[in-house]
């Protein structure tokens, strides 16, 4: 069976698009944070696992952080136990810890590796706890105690370093570890966005169910500065949850990191189509 020329027109300028990104990219490291809400079904997790395969397999050393917010609401639920939040962070008691744990970094973390694997990839699932990678402490908020949820202290990327050296992916489930050894449930954002900083990473990708910053007429803004983002914030565009994100994306960018993006992971293969395409999707944030 052969392609139709209409077909074969088509594939190539995509594929002639691509190529100097390609070689741009060739030996970068890019930190990809996988939200909760963007794995979506089998369909989607697989997507985005030949999305990540495909970048190792051109040269670039992806790294994933990856959420678990809504499976685990979900097994809570099953359990009988009700999620409260304080300021949009999850009161974890020491019960609460043990189910975190237990999804993120067990039944979600293997599965994205499972998908990575499947795809050809060879992906390796980690926690802060691995490899002294992560060391947090205990975070303050003024609206109450939240138990064990952490922010990040500092990042010993040497098991990363050593991962990416052997040719595999890490995949990076966000638990922090205390000097006394206790675990933290650590923002996903606020983990993609420290790594990032510290492996000096290209591109910080955050992908998310939105498709990207809106102005007040709802559409899609990109190609922003710091400077531009800020004013964004101070004029009330940007509010409410995106904050959080949006921190972690200047942030990145402030200590380093060459962009960071925000995309949609609900489209299929949208890590390629901003990687590999001139247009690039959701909004892109440089210093």
């Amino acid at each position: 069976m052969t392609v139709d020329k209409a077909n074969a027109s088509t594939i190539a300028q995509v594929l002639t698009e691509a190529l100097p990104y390609i070689r741009r990219f060739a030996g970068k490291t890019f930190v990809v944070k996988y939200g909760g809400n963007a794995m979506g079904d089998d369909d989607m997790i697989d997507s985005f696992a030949r999305d990540i395969v495909l970048m190792k397999a051109v040269g670039m050393n992806p790294v994933v952080v990856h959420g678990g917010g809504p499976q685990i609401g979900k097994h809570l639920e099953k359990l009988g136990k009700k999620s409260e939040f304080i300021d949009g962070m999850r009161v974890t008691d020491a019960e609460t810890m043990d189910v975190v744990e237990m999804m993120l970094g067990g039944l979600v973390n293997k599965a994205v590796v499972n998908a990575i694997n499947q795809q050809g990839g060879r992906a390796v699932g980690l926690t802060g706890k691995d490899g002294g990678l992560i060391r947090a402490k205990k975070m303050t908020v003024p609206g109450g105690d939240i138990g064990q949820v952490g922010e990040v202290e500092a990042i010993d990327p040497r098991v990363v370093d050593h991962l990416e050296a052997g040719g595999f992916i890490p995949v990076i489930a966000p638990i922090g570890v205390g000097s006394a050894g206790e675990a933290y449930n650590i923002n996903a954002d606020l983990v993609a966005g420290k790594l990032a900083s510290v492996l000096k990473a290209e591109k910080l990708m955050l992908l998310t169910n939105v498709s990207g910053l809106m102005d007040k007429q709802g559409r899609v803004l990109t190609g922003l500065t710091v400077a531009q983002v800020n004013a964004l914030i101070a004029d009330g565009t940007i509010y409410g949850g995106m904050l959080p994100k949006i921190a972690c994306a200047l942030d990145a960018v402030q200590s380093g990191v060459k962009s960071s993006v925000i995309i949609d992971g609900r489209l299929d293969h949208a890590v390629l189509l901003e990687l590999f395409t001139n247009e690039g999707i959701g909004t892109l944030i440089r210093a």
